[in-house]
């Protein structure tokens, strides 16, 4: 196991035991060295099978834990600042969930914190970089043939919501994947945000604004919108179609098993973001395991993860307003490409 990258997961819940899962039985070259999760009883059982496998409640003390070199933070969104800024000063290299720090101050002192150590060691989980669909409209995108994005009509549906989720949560929770994704396939910055508001969903929770239309604008003159639906009760499904001057092109749209019975047919519809995002999250961690083994930092940057931050607030801002928010981005640091491939 020597020669074998020892990560810590901290948090054991939906994600993070996925996460032990994949770094288990489907990427090669990593092990899992530690479990952190504050029911301990939760980080045990996501533990369980597992050789040489230190338990805690505290997440610093499995950065410390013997055979650890490298992170994995899937724990909730407010508990990712402390645990970024432990690695960073243990030296160690982190793959952490989305969002990187909800709050964009927090998002700032963690980005001023890896600019201070004047290296990158932290990639940000924006999985839908790493799914094949959207990496095939990235390429098509950069290659110029469709001409100038115009725009991009992004679709974002949930099967139901938790009981914990609130309104705003459709923005800086669900459509921060949406936020990422539009810097990262039109190459630009957003610069704007208005939320519409339909009258709300018969199945959504009594006060959840649900479902939300979001338009962005960007550096770049292109709009950005965002259906999202997070009560839509059949399936979950993301879509998105680029509009650009000489042509379009459309990524989602189910591909999936159709079963014939007597009397008709019947098409699968993932109902789960795991299922739905499956091959995008292994070759996201095995990407990052690999680079780390040679000593690389590759993938959306703490910029990144920052920008998706404010953006984000700028949303939240626009719901509870009802009015178009501008979106103020520091300065960016040196350390970080502008755009993360």
């Amino acid at each position: 196991m020597g020669d074998l990258l020892g990560v810590a997961v901290l948090g054991a819940g939906h994600m993070g035991a996925d996460h032990i899962r994949r770094l288990d039985r489907v990427v090669s070259g990593a092990r899992v060295a530690a479990v952190a999760d504050p029911e301990v009883e939760r980080a045990k059982e996501a533990a369980a099978g597992l050789d040489g496998v230190t338990v805690h409640g505290d997440p610093v003390a499995a950065l410390d834990a013997p055979g650890v070199s490298a992170v994995l933070v899937a724990s909730p969104g407010p508990a990712h600042e402390e645990a970024l800024l432990a690695a960073f000063h243990r030296g160690l290299p982190v793959l952490c969930e989305k969002p990187m720090v909800p709050d964009s101050t927090g998002a700032l002192r963690v980005m001023e914190a890896e600019a201070r150590l004047g290296r990158r060691l932290a990639q940000i989980g924006f999985m839908r970089r790493y799914d094949a669909e959207y990496r095939r409209l990235k390429a098509l995108l950069d290659g110029g043939g469709l001409g100038r994005p115009l725009m991009l009509h992004c679709t974002h549906r949930n099967v139901s919501s938790l009981g914990h989720f609130t309104s705003a949560m459709l923005v800086n929770s669900s459509v921060s994947h949406e936020i990422d994704a539009a810097r990262w396939l039109l190459g630009q910055e957003l610069t704007a945000v208005t939320v519409l508001r339909p009258a709300p969903s018969a199945g959504a929770p009594e006060g959840l604004l649900d479902p939300q239309f979001v338009l962005f604008e960007t550096d770049g003159g292109a709009l950005v919108d965002v259906e999202v639906f997070v009560n839509c009760g059949f399936g979950y499904q993301v879509r998105c179609e680029a509009v650009c001057e000489k042509g379009s092109a459309r990524i989602g749209d189910e591909h999936t098993m159709v079963v014939t019975t007597a009397g008709g047919a019947r098409e699968e519809v993932a109902q789960d973001y795991l299922v739905r995002f499956a091959d995008a999250y292994d070759r996201e961690v095995r990407t990052w395991v690999d680079a780390t083994r040679r000593g690389e930092v590759t993938g959306p940057s703490v910029w990144d993860g920052y920008a998706a931050s404010v953006v984000a607030e700028a949303g939240v801002r626009a719901l509870e307003t009802g009015g178009r928010v501008a979106v103020d981005l520091a300065p960016r640091p040196d350390l970080y490409a502008r755009f993360s491939r």
